[in-house]
């Protein structure tokens, strides 16, 4: 039992010599030289290359950067169809205001809004003193006449008709009908406003008893027999059409039905953000089933084209533009500007502006080429 105890204590004490030990050591240890730290990897800052009259250029290795690759601008050829969306609209010519040309008050209405009405249909009655007086000075002028005219009577006939056809004249300023004006007998405050036009009542602001003014715009009457599709063409499919071809219209409320037409006018001018021209197509609306805002699809029969398509990966969005990153020479890329648009496959964009067939640009990590284009400005994508 004393032999036991004996050397327990024996191997506590061991131990603890040990563990001292250890601790003077390890403590002499830390207190020695470092370890050789190991040293940081300097960060790949592309270089800028700057040349007076050029666009600025970044060298760069693609085999730098995993998984970025070269891809080149194709030239695709198009299909003889041209397609375009657009939005149905009044014919201009085929719609018309009636407007207020005296000082009164609306007397009474005939019709609200979008009311079908014949062309000379009596519309919205206007009191005005304007018309008495109109009125008054007209069948003066008419008794005048027939008075100088009367045997005996040694007046100018010419004199005669002229005051009659002046005072005739003010009463058509004043937006009496032809009919209404031949049908005086006294002079009246109160005219009816005709429709100048068969339609349909597209725009009313009057009230029963409300005050007009000169200018005053009281009804819109607009017809749906013919109206217009507008729809954008890109500009290098501007050549593929023209004035008079022919096309079709289909619509989402009716699929199934064809609207036929064809390119009444081509815009003279370019949208600068989409590169696009406006087209207006005349199309026949017998039925009345195009509505002004509706939405169609237009396909123009026209001769085949091409378009310049890239990978969407190839495009990066900075601010307020696309920017593809195009390799002018070996290892040499230019940051530039593009417009885009849509096209039929996926992962690709159709180039309308910026890129020729031919270019090769990088495609895949454009973001981490952005970034590094911006770290070699000093700044943070």
């Amino acid at each position: 039992m004393i032999r036991r105890r004996a050397n327990l204590l024996a191997f506590v004490a061991c131990a603890a010599a040990a563990a001292l030990a250890f601790s003077i050591f390890g403590c002499r240890g830390g207190s020695g030289s470092p370890a050789a730290a190991v040293p940081e990897a300097t960060p790949f800052v592309p270089r800028l290359v700057k040349q007076q009259g050029s666009p600025e250029l970044m060298e760069l290795k693609p085999s730098d950067i995993p998984g970025l690759a070269m891809v080149e601008v194709k030239n695709v050829e198009l299909p003889g169809v041209l397609e375009t969306s657009g939005q149905v609209t009044y014919d201009d010519r085929r719609v018309s205001t009636i407007v207020s040309r005296v000082q009164g008050r609306i007397e009474e209405t005939r019709v609200s809004l979008w009311d079908s009405v014949s062309r000379g249909e009596k519309i919205v009655a206007l009191y005005s003193p304007d018309f008495m007086t109109a009125e008054a000075e007209f069948l003066q002028a008419h008794d005048t006449s027939k008075l100088i005219a009367a045997p005996g009577v040694g007046g100018s006939s010419d004199f005669a008709g002229s005051l009659t056809l002046a005072a005739k004249r003010k009463l058509q300023l004043l937006g009496m009908s032809e009919s209404d004006i031949q049908s005086i007998r006294s002079p009246d405050p109160t005219v009816w406003m005709r429709s100048p036009l068969s339609g349909v009542v597209v725009e009313n602001k009057v009230q029963r008893g409300a005050a007009v003014n000169p200018g005053d715009v009281l009804f819109t009457v607009g017809t749906l027999e013919d109206v217009w599709i507008t729809g954008d063409i890109y500009e290098d499919d501007l050549s593929r059409v023209q004035v008079g071809q022919g096309l079709e219209a289909v619509t989402t409320a009716f699929p199934e039905q064809t609207f036929k037409g064809m390119i009444a006018r081509v815009s003279p001018n370019i949208d600068p953000g989409t590169h696009t021209a406006q087209i207006r197509c005349e199309v026949k609306n017998p039925d009345g089933r195009l509505k002004p805002q509706m939405l169609a699809k237009v396909t123009i029969v026209t001769r085949p084209g091409s378009a310049l398509v890239i990978p969407q990966d190839a495009l990066v969005f900075d601010i307020d533009n696309y920017y593809a990153f195009v390799e002018v020479s070996p290892g040499l890329f230019e940051h530039r500007k593009v417009a885009i648009a849509s096209w039929s496959r996926a992962g690709y964009v159709r180039i309308v502006s910026g890129l020729k067939a031919g270019d090769r640009v990088a495609s895949g990590e454009t973001l981490q080429v952005n970034a590094l284009w911006h770290e070699a400005h000093g700044e943070s994508s």
